[in-house]
């Protein structure tokens, strides 16, 4: 703002504007500009087919626009939250300008016709007329996803570490995990119908076992390909085994074992749909289907957005657990 105040006691408009101008969000103000224009297109143009909430959508793009619009102005004084906004700002508009796109190519002139494509608000309505179902629903996926994921990732980590300490588990075990690795995991429901007494422990079993085997590959790689030199070091100093385990093993194979998570994160929601098709009575996989059935396409489209958000949601949470105990990294070569 300094060049700003200078070029105003000068005298100079074009260079107080200039000044101005420079201090200005330039991806925040086509933001605005594009959240605008699909509000003003939400409500200004008819739709083709009746969908619902129209004006809820307008009235949450056009709020959407204004901030961004005053945002604009004052960027140059949100401190450390500046940086992140000019990061996001071509994800702002780029998200604006889909927008208008999405809601004129289906809502408004049906070039993406009923019901195989729903506009926004459409989505909208969903989360707004099926709100308490929804909430069920995630609920009910994040009991079964959580029970079978966390199980996976137990057994996965407990058995990656005993495949590569010990040469004699190696042995019998690997070829036996390299053997059901490949195969999907939704192929393994008809044994699951003979082992397990409900459907609902044969769902977690499915889930289990999608994030269990990439875990207990990478944890097993991660501890065989520790440099010898460090065990040797320590055995000089008296370590025993169990020492070794704990303290070199697990830490050095720590960034195998986070890869190998996330693998086990997007194999278990990539299963999630199949497994609650297994007698369950709530869940976002058995509502998917459900809507499916009766053709209710912006209900799937709904769900499938929550899904994505819920798997990022739970990636982000990862990434920010992996910098905290892998802050040793840092620099290393």
């Amino acid at each position: 703002m300094s060049d700003t105040i200078r070029a105003l006691e000068v005298g100079s408009p074009s260079s107080a504007l200039q000044g101005l101008w420079s201090h200005v969000w330039k991806h925040g103000l086509l933001a605005a500009l594009a959240w605008a224009a699909t509000a003003i297109i939400a409500v200004g143009l008819p739709d083709v087919v009746p969908w619902g909430s129209a004006d809820l959508f307008a009235a949450i793009t056009g709020a959407g626009a204004v901030l961004f619009l005053i945002l604009s102005f004052s960027v140059h004084r949100l401190g450390r939250f500046r940086p992140t906004l000019l990061h996001y700002g071509p994800w702002f508009l780029a998200i604006g300008i889909w927008l208008a796109l999405w809601e004129l190519s289906t809502a408004k002139t049906g070039w993406l016709p009923k019901p195989f494509f729903s506009p926004p608000h459409g989505l909208l309505n969903v989360y707004v007329v099926e709100s308490q179902r929804l909430l069920i629903c995630i609920a009910y996926t994040l009991r079964l996803w959580s029970l079978g994921f966390l199980s996976g990732i137990v057994v996965g980590y407990a058995g990656g570490i005993a495949l590569g300490w010990s040469k004699r588990v190696s042995y019998w075990g690997m070829p036996l995990l390299k053997l059901i690795g490949p195969v999907p995991a939704t192929a393994w429901i008809p044994c699951t119908f003979y082992f397990f007494p409900t459907t609902f422990d044969a769902s977690v079993f499915i889930v289990a076992l999608a994030s269990g085997i990439p875990v207990a590959i990478l944890t097993a790689s991660g501890v065989a390909s520790v440099n010898r030199a460090y065990y040797d070091v320590s055995r000089i100093f008296g370590a025993g085994n169990w020492y070794l385990i704990r303290k070199v093993a697990i830490p050095a194979s720590l960034p195998h074992v986070f890869v190998g998570l996330f693998m086990g994160l997007y194999y278990s929601f990539a299963v999630l749909v199949v497994a609650e098709m297994l007698g369950a009575k709530y869940g976002l996989g058995w509502y998917i289907q459900f809507q499916t059935a009766y053709s209710g396409y912006a209900n799937v489209y709904a769900t499938l957005l929550i899904m994505a958000l819920i798997c990022a949601g739970i990636v982000k949470l990862l990434f920010v657990a992996r910098d905290r105990l892998l802050t040793w990294q840092k620099g290393f070569i």
